[in-house]
């Protein structure tokens, strides 16, 4: 409807007081409430949505379609389709994003930078006025 996909549904859950340590890689979506220190990657076989709640905090790689970000990462983070990046969101690291939604109050300490640049888009030519010398 309204030209939306439609979301993988959150089939897992990281409870607020769970430490998890090591690579954690998932299928369809995942939300976190507790820590991963560790990298965190959607399977890339299919849509993924990744939830990172106010209380969850990740040391590591973040990698999936769709980012909601309310917690903290201090690691690069990936969205291949969409990045939400929450009022009490905090990103230490690089951020490569398909298309950004950051809300006042997110905090990014880190490069920004879309995923592809458009080849077809005519390069920057700054006009020069030649009736002045």
């Amino acid at each position: 409807m309204f030209g939306k996909k439609k979301q993988p549904p959150i089939r897992s859950l990281i409870g607020e007081g769970t430490v998890i340590r090591g690579e954690l890689r998932f299928t369809d979506g995942l939300r976190i409430d507790g820590e991963v220190v560790g990298d965190v990657i959607g399977d890339g076989s299919q849509p993924s949505i990744l939830v990172i709640s106010e209380k969850a905090r990740i040391t590591g790689k973040v990698k999936a379609d769709h980012v909601i970000i309310s917690g903290q990462v201090i690691g690069p983070v990936q969205s291949d389709t969409l990045l939400e990046l929450q009022p009490k969101a905090k990103v230490v690291g690089n951020v490569r994003y398909e298309a950004l939604e950051m809300h006042p109050g997110a905090v990014i300490d880190g490069e920004l930078s879309p995923l592809q640049v458009e080849e077809d888009r005519p390069a920057l030519k700054l006009a020069a006025n030649s009736s002045n010398p």
